[in-house]
């Protein structure tokens, strides 16, 4: 699979972001996600960690970069959201460390933490703190519940949130089928609220441009997953019935589900009635377009139980490749079931450079998925492999906070650092 090598450019080129400063004291997902979208921009993002140990998705392995050894802690998980930022390893119960990160918020434009309410207050690293020394700061909290309400205090982890807010019961097989709820393979629900810190901290980015004000942005994973239901949640709140888990189905379009072929599935994407006659006459069914129970997607909705078996039983007759060319020559969506190592392999995939190396220490390739963003002015800024633990500490405090070796050497006899 051919993927292209990205390098540090020898000059400093002009970044969507240039000049931004990101403090990130956020772990696991949902708050680096975000703050590897900013540095994809060209901000400068510094990861604050635990001396010694790091993000615990360091450890989150196998597989690991280096598969002879753990010890460097790049795991896959790791490396898939923490590209483009400066490890800086300080201990943020000590004193000594405190006042650290609070001189690196005092030069920082952004701060996202993901700690529980109130968990930062007792270092003096909370927003009400941080911003009387940086009234311009943007300050993003990510938790569970939110800041405020009954359970603002609980932790909060991606699978609880996918079975609290509703998207394990649409997820899974058909309780006609014997299905059970199931929980979607990625975690949606972080990656979606690290999405959506990103479009709000450069919400609040703009905002800070036009008055010299910054804020606090108080984002909770089930908020988001409720917001993320979509259709399926205004299916309920406009006709009041429950909406069902219909395995590969859609609620509200019909066809448009996977179809099983004599050596595979593909699925079948059908929007509007068009499609629908044009699906009908590749199948052999012409008939089918004259009848009035499936002349339109209402009453194919309606009728679904008896269209479908009827599509499925043709479908069985020829190879997956048969049918998704005879589909893609006349322009009815449709696609091929792919696992993950087909989907890479795809040549779109390839031509939209969507799979990149950095080069790591000691010239050591460090696979990525790239940002699926494609600017028409500047590239992205991929100038940094995910870091090794502690790799950007003793050059970040010398460079921002104008330490000198031998208070750098102090702070990391003490353990302040490392």
């Amino acid at each position: 699979m051919e993927k292209k090598t990205i390098t540090t450019p020898p000059n400093d080129p002009p970044t969507l972001l240039g000049g931004i400063k990101v403090l990130d004291l956020s772990r696991i997902l949902a708050g680096p996600w975000a703050s590897q979208a900013l540095a994809d921009f060209g901000a400068t993002v510094w990861k604050i960690e635990k001396p010694g140990v790091g993000d615990d998705t360091r450890h989150w392995g196998p597989p690991y970069l280096n598969r002879e050894s753990t010890e460097e802690s790049l795991s896959a998980y790791f490396i898939a959201t923490n590209r483009g930022k400066q490890s800086i390893c300080i201990d943020i119960t000590h004193k000594q460390g405190q006042s650290l990160i609070i001189e690196m918020a005092r030069k920082a434009d952004i701060v996202i933490e993901n700690f529980k309410v109130d968990g930062l207050k007792k270092y003096g690293l909370d927003y009400q703190s941080l911003c009387h020394i940086n009234p311009s700061l943007i300050y993003c909290s990510i938790t569970g519940f939110g800041q405020t309400g009954p359970r603002a205090h609980e932790a909060g982890y991606d699978a609880m949130i996918q079975a609290t807010g509703g998207l394990m019961s649409i997820t899974g097989g058909s309780e006609e089928d014997g299905g059970k709820a199931q929980k979607v393979g990625v975690a949606v629900t972080d990656l979606m609220t690290g999405m959506y810190a990103t479009t709000g901290i450069l919400a609040a980015l703009n905002y800070r441009n036009a008055t010299g004000i910054g804020q606090h942005i108080d984002l909770s994973l089930l908020d988001t997953q409720i917001a993320m239901l979509a259709n399926q949640g205004m299916n309920y709140l406009v006709s009041g019935n429950i909406p069902l888990r219909q395995g590969n189905s859609h609620p509200n379009i019909v066809p448009y589900q996977t179809f099983s072929c004599s050596d595979g599935e593909i699925l079948l994407a059908v929007g509007n009635d068009q499609q629908f006659n044009k699906t009908c006459r590749l199948l052999g069914l012409a008939d089918l377009q004259e009848d009035e129970r499936f002349k339109s997607n209402s009453e194919r909705v309606i009728n679904r139980n008896s269209l479908i078996p009827k599509l499925a039983k043709v479908f069985m007759a020829h190879s997956c490749q048969h049918w998704l060319t005879l589909f893609h020559k006349e322009g009815v969506p449709s696609g091929p079931v792919n696992n993950i190592e087909q989907a890479m392999g795809e040549p779109q995939i390839k031509h939209r450079n969507m799979l990149i190396d950095l080069e790591g220490g000691n010239n050591q390739k460090v696979p990525q998925i790239a940002n699926p963003l494609k600017f028409s002015k500047l590239d992205l800024s991929y100038q940094l492999p995910p870091p090794l633990l502690g790799s950007s500490t003793l050059e970040v405090l010398a460079h921002e906070l104008n330490l000198s070796e031998g208070q750098l050497a102090k702070l990391k006899t003490k353990g302040v650092i490392s």
